[in-house]
């Protein structure tokens, strides 16, 4: 593949070694960045496993031991500012407990109320740095995207804070391997140094013969969504470029409801947000968008046949987790997550099984994925939303079974959490603990239940539940009503701030 062709002169070696003097006497290096890490994404073409109430960024797909979001984390746990994080509201326990399994405080969790792209999410966590520091430099990293070569993505990211520092906007295109038509394209203009380019355009995503004449081009990379660039420098270009973006995000940050953990947004002002990426409303635009050259071992995971590409195979090129047995199989990606799954004489092929759907899909068509969840929305059903299993701040709990009037969930409580004071108008609930101890509140009483002890909870009586143990509180809820939505609940009191 043809190399990105860079002439330097001796004027411009001089005027970076004057540059590098003086940024390297200003001790302005990668640690003193701030990162900003975005985790607002559904994760839709990653159906089943990536659901929009557990999308793909808190499911551990590219590791075994750690989510994509701990993975982003991890990646910036040496700078010396830590991270702000930018995500939807209605994912922040999730957050909050992956980064306290991994022992990582972040800076700020600034909680969307709707989403609204990344323009909006980007203006936000650069309102939340200025206040702290007027001069300070964010480095916005996704968080389901792969890095394998973490040396050099460093070494590109300090090579690349000089030109920041300059006012200019700095993305990070990668180094195309393959003509691929699922990502965005940038055309480098004139060089900027060994690193950086101006852009010359922004390309859609492109047919196959495109990619094609780009990846022999040499002159294209891969936009990824990665973005180095001072704060003030983006919110002077948005008020430029996209006013009200910067009006409507100041004014929903100008009333923020601090908790111990998040900053709450206005959900009202926010909600008047114009819904815009930061390449339609900055990027494509301005004229200090710059492209950093990136080649790492970068994927954004956005298919199963991408999860393919980065994980090992058997001899038979086939990607096997989970209890699966193959025969005569070739070049497929087989996940099963509670029963055995068998395939026989299919080759190029992706199966996901989760508790409540399957996949089967061709290899070459799962960016069509996205379709199918499509046709859920349509017919209202929730597998396009969440899995049978469902994490709360409080534990979990996985619906067994469910008929016309009545469902029945298998509920687990951490020790020393507790459910939020609540009632129903339309559903009556029976509580049968099967292991440990809950202290149970009910209709202004409260009293202890242990194991093979039950409670009714009729509709309309206010009720909690808590674990006062040492180990997790195990029971069996069953729902008896006309309608049994997980809207039927008025909170009127709860430690989580949900009330």
């Amino acid at each position: 593949m043809k190399r990105i062709k860079v002439f330097v002169g001796k004027a411009f070696l001089l005027r970076q070694l004057f540059l590098m003097q003086l940024f390297s006497f200003l001790e302005l290096d990668m640690k003193s960045v701030t990162p900003v890490i975005m985790c607002g994404g559904n994760g839709s073409r990653m159906w089943p496993l990536s659901r929009t109430h557990y999308p793909k960024q808190f499911i551990k797909l590219a590791d075994e031991k750690l989510t994509m979001l701990q993975m982003a984390v991890k990646r910036v746990s040496s700078f010396d500012n830590e991270a702000i994080l930018v995500c939807n509201e209605k994912h922040r326990f999730m957050i909050a407990e992956q980064l306290r399994s991994i022992d990582y405080q972040a800076e700020t969790i600034l909680l969307e109320p709707c989403s609204r792209n990344t323009a909006p999410a980007i203006a936000l966590a650069a309102i939340a740095a200025l206040e702290k520091d007027q001069d300070a430099m964010l480095l916005v990293l996704p968080a389901d995207h792969v890095i394998k070569d973490q040396e050099q993505f460093d070494q590109v990211v300090n090579q690349s804070i000089p030109v920041a520092a300059q006012g200019n906007i700095v993305t990070f295109g990668i180094v195309p391997n393959q003509a691929e038509t699922g990502y965005g394209y940038i055309k480098c203009g004139a060089a900027i140094d060994n690193q950086c380019f101006k852009i010359q355009e922004f390309v859609e995503k492109p047919s196959e013969c495109l990619a094609e004449e780009y990846l022999n081009s040499g002159a294209y990379l891969w936009n990824s969504g990665m973005f180095l660039f001072l704060a003030s420098t983006y919110l002077d270009e948005l008020q430029e470029h996209h006013p009200d973006i910067l009006t409507a995000c100041r004014s929903a940050y100008s009333r923020p409801n601090e908790g111990s953990d998040f900053t709450l947004i206005d959900p009202d002002c926010f909600a008047l947000c114009p819904d815009e990426s930061i390449d339609y409303a900055v990027l494509e635009k301005t004229d200090k968008a710059v492209v950093a050259s990136l080649d790492v071992g970068w994927s954004d995971v956005g298919s199963w046949a991408s999860l393919w590409d980065l994980r090992e195979k058997d001899y038979q090129g086939n990607t096997l987790q989970g209890d699966v047995i193959c025969h005569d199989t070739a070049g497929s990606f087989v996940l099963s997550s509670h029963r055995l799954v068998s395939l026989v004489g299919l080759s190029n092929v992706v199966v996901v099984e989760t508790a409540d759907a399957v996949l089967v899909a061709n290899k070459d068509k799962v960016q069509d994925i996205k379709h199918v969840v499509s046709k859920l929305k349509e017919n209202n059903r929730d597998e396009h939303e969440q899995h049978r299993k469902t994490y709360r701040p409080w534990g979990k709990y996985d619906s067994i079974d469910r008929g016309q009037r009545f469902q029945v969930k298998h509920i687990t409580v951490k020790p020393g959490e507790k459910l939020s004071l609540q009632l129903h108008h339309h559903r009556a609930e029976h509580w049968i603990v099967v292991s440990g101890t809950a202290k149970i509140t009910k209709g202004g009483k409260t009293f202890l239940l242990a194991e093979n002890q039950s409670t009714y909870i009729s509709i309309g009586e206010s009720h909690s539940m808590e674990n006062p143990g040492k180990v997790p509180l195990e029971l069996i809820e069953v729902q008896s009503g006309a309608y049994l939505g997980e809207d039927d609940i008025v909170r009127l009191s709860d430690k989580y701030g949900r009330a």
